[in-house]
């Protein structure tokens, strides 16, 4: 597969930085966006602008049957049982905060919550709230030193008492994979709830909900090719149907009184004030363009680039390599001796390269490899093997110059 004819589509990519061509690594933080997303957010605002679901007229009623495209296409994308189980959000953060907050109605005091130490801050601490709230024990799970899931102490932490696990797909940080079936399986086994953190898996890696059993997978659009703004929960009906709104206003209710409210079906009961319309709508372009091109070859494809820059970072002796798991989507995260990322980020970007340096809104990892943070190269399938191979010759120079 090239990237080439996939990449013309994205107008981004040809503006120059700091008077160099735009090499774009810094997709686990957000991807760029084909034309046509951008353009079907403009279709929107430009042919048929109105609120959805409560209008009788004519443009209310294409926006509410575009909206309603797009949780049809996210169904089938994830393949959920129901159209019903797809919440609209804000991102991943909500998605989690929403089921986080749901949660503690069902927890109660010495309970357990299970995390692990590769979670974004995102899968932290709304589980941390939820504990407070409750009384419930945060115990969260360790790694071994190829930074993967330490699944025998995960197995030894199980018990009666474990009520939820939240875990993501793929480490945004270092880009394990984790083994989220198994991780499922053996919460279940447990009577345990399990929600998936997938924003860096969901453009990456098959995501079938049914066949991983999963109680909730939330991921955001804007890591998909898709807007910013406008996310996913997906959560099992019957879970769903028990715990309590998220947020309280329009559409989320059957009927208001000064006495008492009562809850709309689901999925509008977490739905609450007028979505996020274009964004959502342009989010349907987002899935079938992924679903066109095929995540098998997109997998296949941006394997080829990480295999490619890790062989030529291994090369180089001044670079460590953070995160060695067997199994990682297109992310690597690399510290270089005697020279501090941020100082790393500043030469490359001069070069027009865009990488990601810091902690990645993963502190407690990075205090647990008593790093201050890291370089973080991420790729998508409109990267091409050229930009690898411009990284690795302007980071050889940046280690000349300031190492």
């Amino acid at each position: 597969m090239s990237a080439l004819p996939v990449r013309s589509q994205f107008p981004i990519l040809n503006r120059r930085v700091n008077n160099k061509p735009l090499v774009y690594f810094d997709n686990a933080a957000t991807m760029q966006k084909p034309k046509r997303v951008i353009d079907a957010i403009s279709d929107y605002y430009e042919n048929f602008n109105s609120n959805i679901h409560r209008g009788v007229h004519t443009l209310a009623g294409i926006a509410t049957a575009h909206f309603e495209q797009t949780r049809l296409a996210v169904q089938q994308f994830i393949n959920a049982e129901h159209n019903e189980e797809i919440i609209f959000t804000r991102g991943t953060t909500e998605g989690i905060n929403l089921a986080a907050s749901g949660f503690v109605s069902l927890l109660s005091p010495d309970d357990e919550i299970i995390i692990s130490a590769l979670e974004h801050h995102s899968n932290i601490v709304p589980w941390q709230m939820a504990a407070q709230k409750s009384g419930a024990i945060l115990k969260v799970i360790p790694l071994t030193e190829t930074l993967e899931l330490d699944m025998e102490a995960y197995k030894k932490m199980l018990s009666p008492k474990t009520k939820a696990v939240a875990v993501n797909h793929a480490s945004n940080s270092v880009g394990t994979v984790n083994p989220i079936r198994e991780i499922i399986k053996l919460a279940h086994q447990a009577g345990a709830l399990v929600l998936i953190d997938g924003a860096q898996g969901i453009a990456h890696l098959p995501v079938d909900v049914q066949e991983l059993d999963c109680d909730f997978y939330a991921f955001s659009g804007h890591k998909m090719y898709g807007p910013t703004g406008i996310g996913i929960l997906y959560g099992k009906r019957a879970v769903l149907e028990k715990i309590p709104p998220y947020m309280g206003g329009g559409e989320m209710i059957k009927e208001v009184t000064f006495e008492k409210t009562t809850y709309n079906d689901l999925p509008y009961k977490f739905e609450a004030g007028t979505p996020n319309i274009a964004d959502s709508i342009a989010l349907k372009t987002a899935v079938d363009f992924i679903a066109e091109i095929g995540k098998k070859e997109i997998a296949q494809y941006e394997n080829e680039l990480l295999l490619r820059v890790t062989k030529a970072l291994q090369n180089l002796p001044q670079v460590k390599i953070i995160g060695t798991a067997k199994e990682k989507v297109g992310i690597v995260s690399f510290v270089v001796n005697g020279i501090h990322p941020f100082d790393v980020g500043q030469w490359l970007d001069a070069q027009g390269i865009a990488v990601r340096t810091g902690h990645h809104c993963a502190q407690p990892l990075m205090t647990c490899l008593k790093l201050e943070g890291t370089v973080r190269a991420s790729f998508a399938l409109y990267n091409t093997k050229e930009e690898i191979d411009f990284f690795i010759e302007n980071l050889q120079h940046c280690i000349k110059k300031l190492g």
